[in-house]
């Protein structure tokens, strides 16, 4: 557990995005090794069918995830202001919440998605196969939001390092089962999805004894677990708001793959391998603002907002100066990295140009990202809503079609319309943070907060 009220604000917060960031890299290489290994071994068509089943995996699951950010701000709140009774319930109240939206978004997801894949025109030839991996995806929903909830929880009371450890392992796993099930049973693409739903088991099972005999404070007990709707009500005003922003990402994310679906097989293998790049690219910066959240909502909750600023400023120079450098990296190596996911040269090519076009922009992903995690962390989760539905459904969308069709630019007018809905975003979060009052969103019972620093202006 740590105290993120006192000390160093820089040190603070790197030494906390640090673990996390390690483990959302071993966490995204899931899904990398599954790629790899499905592309290498299986083909383009399995490639593109794995790529064309994460939209909707995202999208079932989004609304459950922003929830659970809302919960890990309520109890980093809590464990700022030092009331771990509140700790504890909170903790109790995301399980139970988790346990059944796993339950319910599982069946959702398996009986609707038939009816998805086709609405996003997804070539016939990869109906089957893009099935088939999503339907045992689902079956392991209760497990990944167990687990992913565990994290937020422990997350939220300043651990970072433990989840780091579970993950590690139930990565290897991952890849381990990857390689058995599929190059060695031949199960195909069953085999790589059948993969991450076992190694996520095993961490989870894993967390779980862990909270039991370390952490007292969050030790589950099945005959005192309770629900506090109090509670809960906190974290959907605090989660909502991203839950429904994660949903319009995922939706957004949909109607995207519904565009390049139209382009055939080719692009959306490349498209594909090379969100996978793109998914680890960005982690640097989205980890930095997730702990940036961390930070803001344990200095709000004891009402020391001047080191919120210099919390913010310190992300700010260590995500620019992380995004350059690997925009560096993907210019001069982007072509040799699409080749791990594909032999084809024209999957490669096509994925390249991809690369090429995003990553020029990353710095504005991370400013977009940094400030909306600040805000996050104060209690006012609405504005990144607002903010992502315009730069997404409003610039992005609109922008992809256009460019592609009417100007007949092919798939690079999908690619060029993702950093233009970045620059927007950014813009609207800096002009936020510097005019907007959300600095009285704490849901902690604070004594009057006078002005510190000139940091809050009315």
């Amino acid at each position: 557990m740590k105290d993120f009220t006192t000390g160093s604000e820089s040190r603070h917060i790197f030494k906390f995005a640090l673990p996390m960031l390690i483990g959302n890299i071993f966490q995204q290489l899931y899904n990398i090794v599954d790629s790899i290994i499905v592309g290498r071994y299986l083909g383009d068509k399995a490639l593109a069918a794995v790529g064309a089943s994460f939209p909707i995996i995202f999208m079932v699951i989004a609304l459950v995830i922003g929830i659970g950010i809302g919960a890990s701000v309520v109890i980093s709140q809590y464990y700022g202001a030092k009331q771990y009774d509140k700790v504890k319930r909170a903790s109790d109240t995301t399980y139970i919440f988790l346990l059944v939206a796993g339950v319910i978004i599982t069946i959702i997801g398996i009986t609707t998605s038939d009816w998805i894949f086709r609405l996003l025109q997804l070539p016939e030839e990869l109906m089957i196969p893009a099935k088939e991996y999503l339907h045992i995806y689902m079956y392991g929903m209760v497990i990944m939001f167990g687990f992913n909830g565990t994290s937020s929880i422990l997350r939220g009371i300043g651990d970072s390092k433990t989840p780091l450890y579970f993950l590690i392992f139930s990565t290897f796993a991952n890849i381990g089962l990857d390689l058995l099930f599929v190059l060695v049973f031949k199960w195909g693409i069953a085999g790589a999805a059948w993969a991450t739903v076992i190694s996520q088991a095993g961490a989870f099972i894993a967390a779980l004894l862990y909270l039991n005999h370390k952490q007292h404070i969050l030790r589950i007990d099945m005959k005192k677990i309770s629900f506090d709707w109090d509670i809960f009500r906190q974290s959907i005003k605090i989660g909502l708001p991203t839950g429904i922003q994660q949903t319009l990402v995922a939706l957004g994310g949909m109607a995207m793959m519904g565009i390049v679906n139209t382009f055939g097989t080719p692009v959306i293998a490349a498209f594909s391998a090379a969100g996978r790049v793109d998914s680890l690219a960005v982690i640097p910066a989205m980890n930095f603002a997730a702990a940036l959240s961390g930070f803001v909502g344990q200095n709000v909750g004891a009402g020391k907002l001047n080191r919120v600023a210099n919390g913010l400023k310190a992300t700010m120079w260590m995500s620019v100066a992380v995004c350059a450098s690997i925009t560096v990296v993907i210019i001069i190596w982007g072509k040799s990295i699409m080749t791990i996911f594909t032999t084809s040269p024209n999957v490669v090519e096509i994925g390249y140009h991809y690369l090429l076009i995003v990553s020029v922009f990353y710095v504005f992903f991370a400013i977009m990202f940094n400030i909306n995690g600040l805000l996050r962390g104060a209690g006012a989760a609405i504005v990144p809503m607002y903010i992502t539905l315009v730069s997404l459904w409003l610039i992005r969308i609109p922008l992809a079609y256009f460019l592609s069709y009417t100007l007949g630019m092919g798939e690079k007018g999908i690619w060029w319309s993702i950093p233009i809905g970045w620059i927007f975003g950014a813009i609207a979060a800096v002009i936020y943070y510097k005019y907007g009052r959300w600095q009285n969103k704490s849901i902690v019972n604070l004594a009057l907060i006078e002005s510190e620093e000139g940091l809050i202006e009315d």
